[in-house]
């Protein structure tokens, strides 16, 4: 199962369970979840979860039991993206 973890500027983080893509619309990003043949973002797909795009750090996807777990996967570095924020605000 994909997930998708986005972290927000106020280090608060949020789970998007059932998408399996996402993309800007407007001022917002919005995830989807596409039909099993199409594996792109047209009509067919339905929205699942918005947020506003200025409000987003780090956007991750979870693909399964392993790193949602956090076994193999990298932990996230919150120095860098600290820095980060810094310079972007």
């Amino acid at each position: 199962m994909v997930e998708f973890e986005v972290t927000m500027k106020d280090r608060t983080r949020q789970r998007v369970a059932g998408a399996d893509a996402y993309q800007q619309e407007g001022p917002m990003t919005t995830f989807f979840r596409t039909p099993e043949r199409r594996r792109t973002v047209d009509s067919w797909s339905i929205r699942v979860a918005s947020f506003r795009t200025g409000e987003i750090l780090i956007i991750r996807r979870i693909e399964n039991d392993i790193e949602r777990s956090g076994g193999d996967a990298d932990p996230i570095d919150d120095r860098s993206v600290t820095r980060w924020a810094r310079r972007s605000a």
